[in-house]
């Protein structure tokens, strides 16, 4: 396969903003792709220069330096994304008493659930913070300060959540999510099941939402097919978008009722995360199931998956992976490897509104690989994975399986005595 030489990107796709500095050349040597090809992949600038086969691509001979990374036996894909994580509340689990939203804490655990996911490899993350009259905007501060530390890492950007937007508590909320917007909230969100007026809280959503021309991310059970239709006719010419999760409801209305709600959410462009890891704390309740998708993406539904909670009282055992949730989905709910996957990476970024990422001369740096020869294998292990962003490695996990000698008894003469045990994997690649 020749040298594909760099491409102009697709118009909607920006630049990546400047990192902490501009990383130096890298070569990712051996990388299997998912159409089986074995290739040399050079990234500059933080984003793909050129593919070529195995052994045909050099470092770029106009500037110095560079890193070569050796990546046989790895998949090489679009890294992912995850569109829904609660990093207010993350790794709190074992917290005793009342959730602790100290904002020194709340950044911490904010940090680590980051790095955390940035390890599974989600470069970019949309974090739901709770922004009311009992937390105030102190979470909100932190979760803000933890993004900004982690530039150059990861993405890190932040849905404001209210809880009540009408009625007489109402005025203080709208006055709250203002100021959350003004801060650097990037996103408008919050819960409409949980107010006494959910129509009236999803005007207040969109009205915000279009004074500050960003997106809306609303946490429904869209078990109601009305409300969600209303819903829906409400956020259609709605731009950036909508997006709602985790929609647990839909699976358990009957299949005409369900159907008949998926073409709305369909003819509005409303996007779909759902949450096959198990629920979040932004229902206020535990296990609300998993959205049809595989009905929602026959009616033209763009479907992403999330994390949800990571280790919170909502979920106490949380991993926060989005190859977990690909996992489950092509496990459980009838997906192809190849259709699950794209739910974590294609499609999460594009509910993010980031741009595309292909393996092709042109696209964003923003690639994972994992130990495997094709996605099935990964989605079943995933045990190792090197995390690039912005055209540099920013993580790496290492797994190596060692089994004992076999205690079978035969004729044949012993063997003289090992020093290790066998493994599974190469040292220092694994």
């Amino acid at each position: 396969m020749p040298d594909n030489r760099p491409q102009p990107p697709p118009p909607s796709s920006p630049v990546p903003s400047p990192g902490p500095s501009d990383p130096a050349p890298l070569l990712l040597c051996g990388a299997r792709l998912t159409d089986g090809r074995t290739v040399d992949v050079r990234l500059g600038g933080g984003r793909i220069e050129a593919v070529g086969t195995a052994g045909s691509l050099t470092m770029d001979g106009t500037r110095t330096g560079g890193t070569r990374v050796d990546l046989a036996g790895h998949l090489l894909l679009p890294a992912p994304a995850e569109p829904h994580a609660h990093s207010d509340t993350a790794l709190s689990a074992a917290s005793d008493g009342p959730l602790p939203y100290d904002p020194h804490d709340v950044r911490n655990r904010a940090t680590e659930a980051a790095l955390l996911q940035l390890g599974h490899g989600a470069t970019a993350l949309r974090a739901h913070v709770r922004v009311d009259d009992m937390t105030g905007l102190g979470a909100l501060t932190a979760v803000l300060q933890a993004g900004r530390s982690l530039r150059g890492l990861t993405e890190l950007t932040t849905v404001a959540m209210p809880r009540v937007l009408t009625g007489v508590a109402g005025a203080d909320g709208i006055a709250i999510l203002r100021d959350a917007m003004k801060m650097g909230a990037s996103v408008v969100g919050g819960c409409p099941d949980v107010d006494p007026d959910p129509t009236g809280y999803v005007e207040a959503v969109l009205e915000v939402a279009a004074e500050h021309g960003c997106p809306v991310d609303l946490h429904t059970d869209t078990a109601d097919p009305a409300r969600v239709a209303r819903l829906a006719a409400m956020a259609g010419g709605l731009r950036p978008g909508v997006t709602l999760s985790p929609c647990g409801g839909l699976d358990r209305l009957p299949a005409e009722a369900a159907a008949r709600t998926a073409d709305h959410l369909a003819a509005a462009g409303v996007t779909v995360v759902c949450l096959p890891q198990g629920g979040c704390g932004g229902l206020d309740r535990r296990g609300t199931g998993t959205a049809p998708v595989r009905l929602l993406r026959a009616a033209g539904v763009r479907v992403a998956a999330g994390s949800g909670a990571l280790r919170d009282v909502s979920n106490p055992v949380g991993r926060g992976d989005p190859l977990e949730a690909a996992y489950l989905l092509a496990s459980h709910h009838g997906l192809s490897p190849e259709d699950a996957y794209e739910t974590v990476s294609t499609s999460a970024r594009a509910a993010l509104g980031l741009p595309e990422v292909r393996v092709e001369a042109g696209f964003p740096a923003e690639l994972l690989a994992v130990r495997g020869d094709r996605l099935s294998a990964a989605l079943s292990l995933a045990y190792s994975r090197i995390v690039v962003h912005r055209g540099r490695v920013v993580a790496r996990t290492s797994a190596v399986r060692q089994y004992c000698d076999s205690l079978t008894t035969t004729t044949e003469p012993e063997p003289e005595p090992t020093t290790g045990l066998p493994r599974q994997g190469r040292a220092g690649t694994t």
